[in-house]
C-alpha cells in the first residue's frame, strides 16, 4: 500500500480493558432489539450514537500465535466506517492478543504494500465522507485487479460490507471472487430474536454452515450460534461455502423504511411484496479458495464487533451489541475466521 502521508502503515495498540458484569442473555436481546427498532425508525445513523466497548473482554488466554506474528493490515485508506482504533478496536484488541501483527492500512491498496501482508481486513469502505450517490465505489479498478491477484498467489481477505450503502461502495472487490451483493436491509421474521433485523444462524435451525471456520480446532473453539445485526444478502459463488446461509423465510428491503413498511403490510406472508425480495437460500457471509488464497465475505460488520449503543436521553441504559452481547459465538466465529485465513486452521 502506498500511503496519503508519511508511513505506509502503523502500528494499532490500545489498551486491554476488564470484562464487565453480564446482563442476562434475553435481556441483551431485547434492548438490542428494541435499540435497533428505534434507530431504525428515527432514520439516526449508528455513527452518530455508537461507540466501541471499553469493557470488553479482549483476552485469549491461549494464543495461537507466541513464535511468528502474522502481519494482518486493517484498511483505513477508503474513508471506512470501522476502524482499529474506532468500533473495530474492540477486534483489533482480540486478535493482537490472540498473536497477530496488527497494522493500519493507510494508503490504497498497490502490489508493494501487499507484499508482506498475511491477512487484509476491508470493513465497511465507502467511496467518500460523503457520497450522495450511493453506488460510487470505494475501489479503483486497479485495486481491485491488485487484491485479487494478491489472493490468487496466496494473500488472504476478509470483505466486510454492511447495509446500504456499503454493499454498493464494495461491489467492484467482491464481483473479483464471484459475489454479488444485494445492497439492501436484510430480515427474517422467524429466525431472529426481540426484531427481525436481529438475526440468528445456529446449528439449531440449521443456518450455520459447516466449514472449519465453524468446526474450529477443536471442541472448545467449536461455533454453534451467531448473531448478525440486520446486514445484507450475498450470492454464493460455486465452490464456495456459505458461513451463514438466509432461510426461505429471509427478506431484503432496499431501505430500512422499506423493512418496517413491509412487516406492517404483511405480518402473516412477505410473498409478493413490493418492498421487499426473498434472498432465502443467499448468504450473509461465504468462504472460498481463490488460487493459493483464501477470502471470507461478510454482509454484516457488527458481528465483528464489541459496540455500545448509548443515548442522549438521561437514565437510560446503554445497550452492547457485537462480540459483547451475551447468548452469541461471534467472538469466536471472529477468531476462528482469522485463524482459517492466516492458516492456524487448515
Amino acid at each position: 500500500m502506498t500511503g496519503r502521508s508519511a508511513g505506509v502503515e502503523r502500528r494499532a495498540d490500545g489498551a486491554q480493558r476488564q470484562p464487565s458484569l453480564r446482563c442476562s442473555r434475553l435481556t441483551v436481546v431485547r434492548r438490542c432489539a428494541a435499540a435497533v427498532a428505534a434507530l431504525l425508525a428515527s432514520g439516526i445513523v449508528f455513527a452518530q450514537r455508537t461507540v466501541p466497548d471499553p469493557d470488553f473482554d479482549a483476552s485469549v488466554p491461549k494464543p495461537s500465535y507466541t513464535r511468528e506474528h502474522p502481519r494482518v493490515v486493517m484498511d483505513e485508506a477508503h474513508y471506512n466506517y470501522h476502524t482499529a482504533q474506532g468500533r473495530y478496536k474492540p477486534l483489533a484488541d482480540l486478535l493482537r492478543n490472540d498473536g497477530y501483527d496488527i497494522r493500519i492500512g493507510k494508503g490504497r491498496f498497490d502490489s508493494a504494500g501487499l507484499h508482506s501482508v498475511r491477512v487484509l481486513i476491508v470493513a465497511n469502505a465507502l467511496g467518500g465522507e460523503a457520497v450522495p450517490d450511493q453506488t460510487k465505489p470505494a475501489f479503483s479498478a486497479q485495486e481491485c485487479a491488485t487484491v485479487g491477484e494478491w489472493v490468487r498467489r496466496g494473500g488472504a481477505l476478509l470483505l466486510i460490507a454492511d447495509h446500504a450503502p456499503f454493499g454498493h461502495a464494495a461491489h467492484d472487490l467482491a464481483i473479483r471472487f464471484g459475489v454479488e451483493m444485494g445492497a439492501g436491509f436484510a430480515f427474517d421474521p422467524q429466525n431472529s430474536e426481540g426484531d427481525p433485523t436481529i438475526l440468528v444462524f445456529s446449528r439449531a435451525n440449521g443456518l450455520l454452515g459447516d466449514h472449519p471456520v465453524t468446526r474450529g480446532r477443536d471442541e472448545s473453539e467449536r461455533v454453534r450460534r451467531v448473531v448478525a445485526f440486520t446486514g445484507q444478502s450475498l450470492t454464493i459463488p460455486f465452490g464456495a461455502t456459505a458461513l451463514m446461509k438466509f432461510a426461505p423465510s429471509a427478506y431484503e428491503a432496499a431501505a430500512a423504511a422499506a423493512t418496517r413498511s413491509a412487516l406492517a403490510d404483511a405480518p402473516t406472508s412477505l410473498d409478493g411484496n413490493a418492498h421487499t425480495e426473498p434472498i432465502g437460500g443467499r448468504a450473509q457471509a461465504v468462504a472460498m479458495s481463490f488460487g493459493k488464497g483464501r477470502v471470507i465475505v461478510a454482509g454484516e460488520a457488527a458481528m465483528f464487533s464489541a459496540q455500545r449503543l448509548t443515548w442522549d436521553r438521561p437514565g437510560r441504559p446503554d445497550v452492547r451489541f457485537g462480540m459483547n452481547a451475551a447468548g452469541n459465538d461471534d467472538r469466536q466465529f471472529a477468531l476462528n475466521a482469522l485463524h482459517w485465513l492466516s492458516g492456524a486452521i487448515k
